[in-house]
């Protein structure tokens, strides 16, 4: 029966991931009722065809979730219950912004709804962090291991996780992610394989910075979203092997693949999709480049951005999509994200599907961008 089913409240619901977890709720029939809350508006979202059933109109609501004179209408439900599941997938994702914006557009979004939920003695709060909120060790970070945030929104993510702990009543769950990667994605991947199809177009070779061995670990969307399900069920069912006493009061989890992603990996996956050369600067110009990162993050910028507009020129593509070769400063950094992602398999009994990026699931990435004639 359907009501049986929880009910599931989405903030951030036509962001990247709030989509996938909206299909996959909506594909599996596993909510009674979705709402999906975002201050865009689906026609200008970038949605493809496959979403338009998932995040259609009638689950959709316009509003921004940081204003405090939004959470009413936000929160409340014609037939007055309350939702069993609030999942926080909001907040500013773009890099390099002043810190003002991601003090009210992720800071003040996650403590706002995050209040209301606990108000409203919702069943579980899921809080989307960054694995960003780590201090880089030689082995990959565990959830209880020491914290340095090493990126604007990571700072500001981690001062959201500790606020929201402190919250009274609420149902707290925190998951802390790598670099999310699948069709459609705009970030991080994307930038790597626009940046590759400009050297592929210019004949050159695509030379990185550092070196091989920094980690750049990932996870594919569709484990994502079933990560975030299964743990909004396993909390709601009782949080079965929560030692509460060695881990802590607040469950957090790592959602990482298995397959520790290095920039190697990503180097060796793009020469055999593009037929080009990768490789690295070495340790003396990574050295120069570190001491000088705004100009040499300029110079990279300038050497691919006009190209890129004249293959989307070439190619007849005269709306361009949300991709690009711009590269931000904040994610050159020789700093390595890498995550150990066993607690949520040995705790929830999460399994990954798409355990290690691969040239095939890079491909698939390349075929969506094809697909929305983003990609020239």
């Amino acid at each position: 029966m359907a009501s049986d089913k929880p009910s599931v409240l989405v903030i951030g619901g036509l962001g990247y991931i709030g989509r996938f977890l909206a299909r996959y709720m909506h594909e599996n029939d596993l909510a009674s009722e979705i709402r999906l809350v975002d201050k865009v508006l689906p026609q200008l979202a970038w949605l493809p065809p496959e979403f338009e059933e998932a995040c259609a109109s009638s689950k959709f609501m316009q509003a921004d979730a940081s204003k405090e004179q939004a959470l009413s209408r936000i929160f409340d439900r014609p037939d007055g219950k309350q939702w069993d599941y609030v999942l926080n997938c909001g907040g500013e994702t773009r890099y390099s912004q002043e810190d003002e914006v991601y003090k009210v557009r992720s800071l003040g979004l996650s403590l706002a709804v995050g209040r209301e939920a606990a108000k409203r003695k919702v069943k579980c709060f899921i809080e989307l962090s960054t694995g960003m909120v780590y201090k880089p060790n030689s082995a990959p970070s565990k959830e209880g291991d020491k914290l340095k945030p090493w990126s604007k929104i990571a700072i500001f993510k981690l001062q959201a996780e500790e606020e929201l702990a402190k919250i009274e009543g609420l149902n707290l769950v925190i998951v802390r992610l790598p670099h999310v990667y699948g069709p459609y994605a705009s970030q991080w991947v994307a930038t790597a394989l626009c940046m590759a199809r400009v050297y592929q177009a210019l004949g050159e070779d695509m030379k990185l910075l550092w070196t091989k061995d920094l980690r750049t670990n990932t996870a594919h969307i569709d484990d994502v979203t079933r990560a975030l399900w299964a743990v909004a069920t396993w909390y709601d069912a009782g949080k079965a092997n929560w030692d509460q006493k060695s881990m802590g009061s607040v469950p957090i989890f790592n959602i990482v693949d298995k397959g520790t992603t290095n920039q190697g990996t990503m180097a060796g996956i793009i020469a055999e999709v593009f037929g080009i050369e990768t490789g690295f600067q070495g340790q003396l110009l990574s050295n120069l480049a570190r001491l000088n990162m705004d100009s040499v993050v300029d110079d990279v910028n300038d050497d691919v951005l006009g190209p890129w507009a004249d293959l989307l020129s070439d190619a007849g593509i005269t709306r361009p999509g949300p991709l690009t070769p711009f590269m931000e400063k904040e994610l050159l950094k020789d700093t390595d994200l890498s995550m150990d992602g066993s607690r949520l398999e040995t705790v929830v009994g999460f399994q990954y599907q798409k355990p290690t990026i691969t040239k095939e699931l890079v491909e698939e990435v390349i075929e969506s961008y094809k697909k929305m004639k983003w990609w020239p």
